[in-house]
């Protein structure tokens, strides 16, 4: 299958200032890109193209800097990306590594970070998951606790929600969801990373609300990385991968070292059908 992914968000800013993003389909699926039209980055005041540069950053996420212009910018994408169409893989006999045995690569997931308090949530973690099977199995539970505890709430969501402010406010959106999965699991000793990216309702009833960028997480199990998701907990068919990082703190989709204000957020993630054409763009 096809899908069409994009984007148009404006920010407003009273002085130029410089920024970082991180909004693009990640490096691995540029094989799968179908049509690429280059992303543009336009001034708000004069129209004019603004310079960016692009750098992968420690995880291999493809970042673009920039100096953002007094006034503010439009950041615009429109692409097709072809996908197998399969739901997400999983293998119920995917085995827990010891921590001594995993690659020195993937180690760092399973410490403590910005959102991530594993020390603090590790006593709950081994109540809650010490008995049930390890591997494949325990991060199936891990989600299915975090999906129950958890209410989706666009209008309750805030970007300092730590896990463990998840947990006992009970609240959240989908990042919240994902950092108190990861948490636990880090917990148990099962290596976790947080991806953000493009998920649209392909396979699944429409959500009327607007799209948004989603957040789920890799867990390393067997000498592999697999995709769970405790907010939606079942497999899904079309996730573009954007980024992945320790938590949301490692891959902003947007990060201006100085004040902005956000003035329009426009996501696109459908599939591809007979009647649509390729070359379609978000409304101006």
């Amino acid at each position: 299958m096809e899908i069409r992914v994009g984007y148009r968000i404006e920010i407003a800013t009273v002085q130029p200032v410089s920024c970082m993003t991180l909004l693009d389909p990640h490096p691995s699926r540029d094989g799968d890109i179908v049509s690429l039209p280059k992303p543009q980055v336009t001034s708000l005041r004069s129209g004019s193209y603004v310079p960016v540069r692009e750098y992968s950053d420690g995880f291999g996420n493809r970042c673009r800097r920039l100096i953002v212009p007094a006034g503010g910018v439009l950041f615009a994408n429109d692409m097709i990306i072809r996908d197998s169409g399969k739901p997400d893989d999983w293998d119920k006999e995917a085995a827990e590594i010891l921590p001594d045995e995993l690659p020195s690569d993937v180690i760092e997931y399973l410490l403590s970070s910005r959102y991530c308090e594993v020390d603090e949530l590790s006593p709950i973690a081994w109540n809650l998951f010490g008995t049930y099977a390890p591997g494949w199995n325990r991060v199936q539970q891990i989600c299915n606790y975090v999906n129950a505890q958890i209410r989706f709430d666009y209008q309750s969501a805030r970007n300092t929600r730590t896990a463990v402010q998840a947990l006992n406010e009970r609240v959240g959106v989908c990042r919240d969801f994902t950092h108190l999965a990861i948490t636990l699991c880090r917990a148990m000793n099962i290596p976790a990373r947080y991806c953000n990216g493009f998920l649209g309702d392909i396979g699944v009833p429409p959500d009327p609300a607007p799209m948004d960028y989603n957040a789920w997480f890799e867990a390393y199990l067997g000498g592999n990385w697999y995709v769970f998701d405790a907010r939606h907990n079942v497999p899904r068919i079309g996730r573009i991968l954007v980024a992945r990082g320790r938590d949301a703190a490692d891959i902003p989709m947007i990060h201006t070292f100085g004040p902005h204000m956000l003035k329009r957020f426009e996501i696109v993630t459908e599939e591809v059908v007979a009647t649509q054409v390729r070359t379609g763009a978000l409304p101006a």
